[in-house]
């Protein structure tokens, strides 16, 4: 009788174990933002994590599986700010990048690509289509947050929510 392995879990899996044991110190809910992101993602493990991340860092997040998703998203829900993955099926995240800051009522959204490639046509493709800026795949959650909290109103950020160095580093 062979006994069966258990999966190698992915790095998204592991952050989220993180996420969900990590020793955040939440506040009241009037202490959210009034930030809404955008978090556009084809890998649901990788996307639930970020969703975590800023739930608990006290932001409103709003989920897209892909970039037809996340255009429609943006028109419905008017997010703050987009995290946009580079590499979806369909509609890469340059494209929907590109339609989003193509359209007047969404323009003005700043876009984060978040992206494994650290160079290549389709980085290149994302800059000219728009982005604001481009983060590589995997990358620490607190330059995340220093990336979010550039493209958002200081006005309304949440107040810091602490996380142990340790988590701060991953």
């Amino acid at each position: 009788m062979s006994q069966r392995r258990q999966p190698t879990p992915s790095y998204a899996q592991k952050c989220y174990t993180k996420l969900e044991t990590a020793p955040f110190v939440l506040q009241a809910e009037t202490t959210m933002s009034n930030n809404k992101i955008l978090v556009v993602e084809d890998d649901a493990d990788y996307r639930e994590m970020i969703m975590l991340f800023l739930l608990r860092s006290g932001y409103e997040g709003v989920e897209a599986a892909t970039g037809f998703e996340a255009v429609s998203q943006a028109r419905v829900t008017r997010p703050n700010l987009i995290l946009m993955d580079l590499d979806m099926p369909a509609m890469t995240g340059d494209q929907a990048t590109a339609r989003l800051k193509a359209d007047p009522s969404t323009r003005n959204i700043p876009v984060i690509v978040t992206t494994a490639f650290s160079y290549g046509s389709l980085v290149d493709r994302a800059i000219t289509a728009g982005a604001d800026e481009i983060m590589h795949k995997p990358f620490a959650l607190k330059l995340l947050r220093a990336a979010m909290q550039r493209h958002l109103s200081l006005d309304d950020q949440p107040p810091g929510i602490p996380m142990t160095p340790r988590d701060l580093q991953r």
